[in-house]
């Protein structure tokens, strides 16, 4: 295994490399996108599978709430399990799940392989706070803000890339080009990637039952918790709806929807920036902005489909996704300070909240739709802006005062 470190003019350790930082970029991205690449497709899969139209969308929900359940049972592995084990091992079954995906010719066993990629694929939450300790702290937010980058366009590039590949080569080449793509992230990571050993001595059964304790007696996770679900709700609200509207106001194709969430991706383009900002103390001014700008692109968003402007509409993607990123890489780099020996079931409490969030907001982003169209939806989405706003400054106003 190769030295991932670089070493200083003076023999002291700088860090991990920049190729090692590259590949858990590459890996956290890759894995997270795989829960992604059968949403675009369920018409598809559906029909050859023999799965009621009805029942279509439960091909994705599976996997959405198998990516739940590993965010709470198998990140938190992290403070037992040695890491670099960890994500071989998850990255193998997620490889056989991909496989076993693209050969099912019936329902049970393609419903079984998605659960199995949804748990898996939450070794991307093992990579993040395991590379973020191996930096030193004052480059914490700048590596963070790097991998997120890598995240975030894994979660934006999923659905069209799906689409692309699956109109030239058909629906199951998504899920082999993927296996392929774990196959040789898995075998960087077993020559590039360090041991960790896990620092507590507590069994698993421990473990979990010490992460309501840890959530009460850890205000500032509490705080970071709610923070990240209000604004991966808002989130999963505009790209669950915004197809609606992009089809209905604007008469896009499927093709050119994709190509919007394209172009929404650019918000991946912040994260790099904000990290370094995080590390120069500026992590209360960005959460605070995130949140306000959350608020401010969803009215403007309702304005821009009102007016039929789509380089405004698409504008506001990228602003609004450059907002969740700016809260996320802050709220990791805070957590992750708190306590390395604790960091799994910190991003496991941390990660499962914004989960939570999200889920809602996929749901809620369909019943804003019908209920009141994309203005119901943009107001729904600024109203979490304004929440966020409000908790944030009762939390500074409690810090004050306490």
């Amino acid at each position: 295994m190769s030295d991932p470190h670089r070493t200083g003019a003076d023999g002291s350790t700088e860090g991990p490399s920049t190729a090692l930082i590259a590949t858990i970029g590459l890996a956290a991205g890759s894995l997270v996108a795989n829960i992604y690449y059968a949403q675009p497709l369920v018409r598809e899969i559906a029909g050859e599978l023999g799965i009621d139209p009805d029942l279509a969308g439960a091909l994705t929900s599976t996997t959405q709430i198998g990516y739940g359940i590993g965010l709470f049972f198998l990140v938190s592995l992290a403070d037992l399990v040695e890491n670099r084990r960890l994500v071989l091992v998850t990255l193998s079954i997620t490889l056989i799940g991909l496989i076993g995906m693209g050969l099912s010719t019936s329902v049970v066993p393609f419903f079984l392989f998605s659960f199995l990629i949804g748990v898996c694929s939450t070794g991307a939450q093992v990579l993040i706070p395991f590379i973020a300790h191996k930096v030193p702290v004052e480059k914490r937010g700048r590596v963070v803000g790097n991998v997120m980058a890598a995240v975030l366009t894994g979660i934006m590039l999923a659905r069209p890339v799906s689409l692309f590949v699956a109109g030239t080569f058909g629906w199951r080449a998504i899920f082999f080009l993927s296996a392929a793509l774990m196959a040789a992230i898995g075998l960087a990571l077993f020559r590039m990637m360090p041991t960790q050993a896990p620092e507590s001595r507590m069994r698993y059964h421990q473990v979990i039952a010490s992460m309501g304790t840890l959530l009460r007696e850890t205000p500032v996770l509490r705080w970071r918790s709610a923070y990240q679900a209000i604004i991966f709700c808002a989130f999963n609200l505009f790209w669950t709806a915004i197809p609606f509207a992009l089809t209905e106001r604007f008469a896009l194709s499927q093709h050119q929807i994709g190509l919007f969430a394209l172009a929404g991706a650019g918000g991946a383009l912040a994260a790099p920036i904000v990290g370094r900002l995080a590390d120069r103390g500026l992590g209360l001014v960005l959460s605070a902005t995130a949140m306000v700008g959350l608020a401010v692109f969803f009215a403007v968003s309702g304005y821009a489909v009102m007016a039929g402007a789509l380089v405004l509409l698409a504008i506001s993607a990228v602003l609004i996704d450059a907002a969740v990123q700016a809260n996320q890489i802050v709220s990791q780099r805070i957590i992750f300070a708190i306590a390395p020996e604790k960091r799994g079931r910190l991003n496991a409490i941390y990660m499962t909240s914004a989960f939570i969030g999200g889920a809602f907001g996929s749901t809620l982003g369909t019943l804003t739709y019908h209920w009141g169209g994309w203005t119901g939806t943009a107001s729904v989405g600024a109203g979490l802006g304004v929440l966020g706003v409000v908790l944030f400054a009762l939390e500074q106003a409690g810090r004050r005062t306490g």
